[in-house]
């Protein structure tokens, strides 16, 4: 006869069970925490989502995420409501979270032999960034490095080599309590990495276990800890030292750096530049695209029960206007001088005395077909009247009528307007 399983999720099962900061604190805990917190860390934020009073400023300060950097939002409550606010915007991140309880924890003895555990400074800043890079993570910006709050409120933890004095691997620890006044007296750790071509065992260990050793001499009550889902080398090491999971969620917000947490696998179909470009951004936004018709360039995106279909960069929203003022080069070349741009000289291709004397005129010419994409029938810098009537040939295979402009140099440039 089998023992039936344990119904009891293993957060349950804690010694602390009054300390859970997922969970809505009472007036007089709230009180006590610093509002609307968030902690510089070099390389983005991290936001303690239990001190913010609403869903909506919680939305906002993430959404005010800068450039080049990554914050993490953590301890939701409401992460679904979150979400709710801004779903194009924020994702929620597929990382574990873990939780060691040091209320009984024993101590770890001194790191193995061949390197030693010592705090970590802004000086030390390329070295760590050297590693993190190595292993694909966000580097800390050494021009914010001076600025973070070192020592008491982060405290960074390097392995350096003994012989060589070369740094191996980093942590970091944030201490909750000298952070936002934290009424659980927790802490957590982040951003753990070895350098891969370090070749004495236990570093990764051994950096972890000086956080525990100095959380535990500061008398914290956890460390808690972000891990990806799929990092299972790195979950084995925390098991074993006794972390345990926790229901703890983080959400990010959608940018370049964390495209490949919320974005899935393109549709495996050869299409054009333009289709594509379209199709990267809909997905990066979390607009589910389908390809109807390889061949023709045709696909559909899906989202909030609402279909949109495309053929290339055109859409079943495009008017024919707009498609007549894209099909012919003279009506787009109007169209733009009158919004102000700057445009070449053009005219239409007619008989050699008329072709020669626009080339006299501008002296390099770009041929081209009035109807056509993607570079079709186009010839550039022609500098002879030979070279051009060649062209006008060549282009009449795309179109029957032809232009002439005058060359331009410069960057090549294939733009798009979308809305």
């Amino acid at each position: 006869m089998t023992t039936p399983p344990d119904p009891t999720p293993p957060f349950e099962r804690f010694d602390c069970p009054s300390l859970r900061n997922w969970e809505q604190p009472d007036e007089a805990t709230a009180e006590r925490m610093t509002s609307d917190f968030a902690l510089p860390m070099g390389w983005g934020r991290l936001i303690f989502a239990h001190t913010f009073a609403t869903s909506e400023s919680l939305a906002r300060c993430i959404l005010d995420e800068e450039a080049g950097q990554r914050d993490i939002a953590l301890y939701l409550r409401d992460p679904h409501v979150v979400l709710a606010l801004a779903p194009h915007e924020l994702f929620l991140d597929p990382s574990h979270t873990y939780r060691l309880w040091l209320k009984n924890h024993t101590p770890a003895a001194a790191p193995p032999a061949g390197f030693t555990l010592r705090q970590a400074s802004p000086d030390d800043v390329d070295a760590i960034n050297a590693i993190y890079r190595q292993r694909q993570m966000m580097p800390i910006d050494p021009q914010r490095a001076s600025e973070l709050d070192l020592g008491e409120t982060i405290f960074w933890l390097v392995a350096e080599e003994t012989e060589t004095g070369r740094i191996v691997g980093a942590v970091t620890g944030v201490d909750h309590l000298h952070a936002f006044n934290d009424p659980e007296h927790g802490s957590s750790l982040w951003c753990l990495a070895v350098d891969p071509q370090a070749a004495l065992p236990g570093v990764g260990r051994a950096l972890v276990e000086g956080i525990i050793n100095t959380f535990c001499e500061r008398g914290r009550q956890y460390v808690d800890l972000s891990v990806m889902h799929d990092n299972h080398e790195a979950i084995g090491l925390y098991e074993k030292l006794g972390f345990q999971r926790v229901p703890v969620f983080c959400i990010k917000r959608k940018n370049a750096i964390n495209e490949p947490l919320f974005v899935g696998e393109p549709p495996e179909a050869r299409l054009n530049p333009y289709a594509r470009i379209i199709i990267n951004e809909a997905r990066r936004r979390g607009i589910l695209t389908q390809v109807l018709d390889e061949e023709a360039g045709y696909f559909r995106l899906h989202m909030g029960g609402r279909t949109v279909t495309c053929r290339e960069s055109l859409t079943d929203l495009t008017s024919a206007i707009a498609m007549s003022r894209c099909d012919d080069k003279r009506t787009t070349l109007r169209l733009l001088r009158r919004a102000g741009l700057n445009v070449p000289a053009q005219q239409k291709a007619g008989t050699i005395d008329e072709n020669r004397a626009f080339l006299d005129t501008h002296k390099r010419l770009v041929v081209k077909p009035v109807r056509g994409e993607q570079g079709r029938g186009i010839s550039v810098d022609l500098r002879d009247i030979d070279s051009v009537q060649a062209a006008i040939e060549q282009a009449k295979t795309v179109s029957d009528d032809i232009l002439l402009e005058r060359f331009c140099e410069g960057v090549d440039l294939r733009i798009i307007v979308i809305d």
